[in-house]
């Protein structure tokens, strides 16, 4: 869809204005591309669209993509979802990027991993507990030192 709509250079819809359309209509998640894996894309701007999708006001940051000052007031929030390309070794920034409120969506990713389907979901999931329990320890280190 992202490549017939809102990739292209001289037609289509621009990603924020989709993002919005979707928040006002009451969609629950879109996907907001990665930085990382096939897809192209800035990281700041990507930062911006997803804070464009899950937060209640959002500051202007030109840098981000953000050309004016948005209140969305109560209106709930859209999930981000991070797909395409995407594998264990990019857990670190897709964590870092996304947070802990998004979807990540393996399928070369998983469907790929050398000893099978189960093997890669496996990795998948192993890969993100234990960069959250990393996460949590480097917390902690800073919290009490």
């Amino acid at each position: 869809m992202h490549a017939v709509i809102d990739r292209q250079k001289n037609h289509g819809i621009h990603f924020r204005v989709l993002a919005k359309a979707l928040r006002m209509s009451g969609g629950d998640h879109i996907h907001s591309g990665t930085v990382v894996g096939k897809l192209e894309g800035e990281r700041d701007i990507t930062l911006g669209f997803v804070d464009l999708l899950r937060d209640d006001f959002i500051e202007k940051d030109r840098s981000r993509g953000i050309y004016f000052t948005q209140d969305w007031v109560s209106l709930p929030g859209v999930i981000p979802v991070a797909s395409g390309g995407i594998h264990v070794w990019h857990m670190p920034a897709l964590t870092e990027i996304f947070g802990d409120d998004s979807v990540l969506q393996f399928g070369g990713g998983t469907l790929g991993h050398p000893w099978g389907n189960a093997p890669g979901a496996v990795a998948n999931r192993v890969a993100l507990e234990d960069h959250e329990a990393f996460r949590i320890k480097e917390g902690a280190i800073y919290l009490f030192n």
